[in-house]
């Protein structure tokens, strides 16, 4: 069927190899037009190979569409590819013009077409909420310092901690680690013993907070990953149930097919008198042990071939079966 094999195309790693290509492709050209000597040497190939690679990402994602039709957009990240392929087709003239910046969003698909880069996007959108506890906290801490330090040092340092915004500015400044050395070192000339609070509050929003992160962050790939593997074993579990299935479907086809195959019992009064003493041939033991595993009794396999109880058990035993 074409769509299957459309199917297979679009899922085989040749094609994502194929497409990651184009993506870095592309990347380096759009970077290309922002240089003016390399598009005054070679503005037509740099142009010629953006409109290529448009091409390119435009005939993916319609044969994506065919072979998934609506089933295409159950997946965020085809939804993200659709948006970004989507960007880039629309008008950049006039008013839209501002558009044309939006092009090198192509350059993301590359987290959409690599597993890893799929895989770290994922954990971080995971430990969202997480994060968001903290970022309560550092909210917290910051407007707690803000207040402290304009108290003590904004009569001393009005420039950094005259009020409550300057100071709260000021302190996420000191936090990313920005010059805070300056700063502390001036006010540290009205009052010295101003460098407990800055140890602190260094201590307190970086340190603490940052491990704060680290550690949400971890615990979030770790639930990733269970699911992951949750979903794995789920997968193969399926896998083996069907291949179960087909195996009992093939056993019930053949038990059906042996009774096909039964021979006439000699009737006598209208009753089955099988010879007591007649030993069961190689194909028949085949048979009987084959039907002994599917479940049959013992005496619907003697009905099936013909043969006493005892012969079955006989042959049953010579190929090392016993009778439960």
């Amino acid at each position: 069927m074409l769509r299957e094999r459309v199917r297979k195309l679009v899922d085989s790693a040749r094609f994502q190899k194929f497409i990651i290509a184009i993506i870095l492709v592309n990347a380096v050209s759009l970077g290309a037009e922002t240089s003016e000597s390399m598009m005054a040497a070679a503005g037509g190939l740099i142009s010629f190979v953006d409109s290529a690679a448009l091409l390119i990402f435009v005939i993916e994602m319609a044969m994506k569409l065919y072979a998934y039709r609506f089933e295409y957009f159950r997946d965020p990240w085809n939804c993200f590819d659709f948006a970004v392929v989507g960007v880039a087709l629309l008008p950049s003239s006039g008013g839209l013009s501002v558009l044309r910046a939006f092009r090198i969003l192509r350059a993301l698909r590359l987290v959409s077409a690599t597993p890893s880069m799929r895989k770290v996007v994922t954990n971080l959108l995971a430990a969202l909420p997480g994060m968001g506890s903290i970022l309560g906290l550092l909210a917290l801490v910051l407007y707690v310092a803000a207040v402290m330090a304009t108290k003590l040092f904004g009569a001393v340092t009005p420039d950094y901690f005259g009020s409550l915004g300057t100071s709260m500015w000021t302190l996420f400044q000191i936090m990313t680690g920005e010059a805070w050395p300056d700063i502390a070192r001036e006010v540290m000339a009205a009052k010295p013993l101003a460098w407990i609070f800055f140890l602190g509050y260094i201590l307190i929003s970086t340190f603490v907070v940052l491990n704060l992160f680290l550690a949400v962050m971890v615990s979030a790939a770790d639930e990733v990953r269970e699911d992951e593997n949750r979903e794995r074993h789920e997968q193969e579990n399926a896998d083996e149930n069907a291949a179960f299935a087909a195996i009992l479907s093939e056993l019930t086809a053949l038990r059906a097919e042996v009774r096909t195959l039964r021979p006439a019992p000699a009737a006598r009064n209208g009753h089955t008198r099988p010879d007591p003493g007649r030993q069961l041939s190689d194909a028949e033991v085949a048979q009987a042990v084959l039907l002994y595993r599917g479940g049959e009794p013992i005496a619907r396999i003697a009905d099936a071939l013909g043969a006493s109880h005892a012969s079955i058990r006989s042959g049953l035993q010579r190929r090392g079966i016993r009778r439960n």
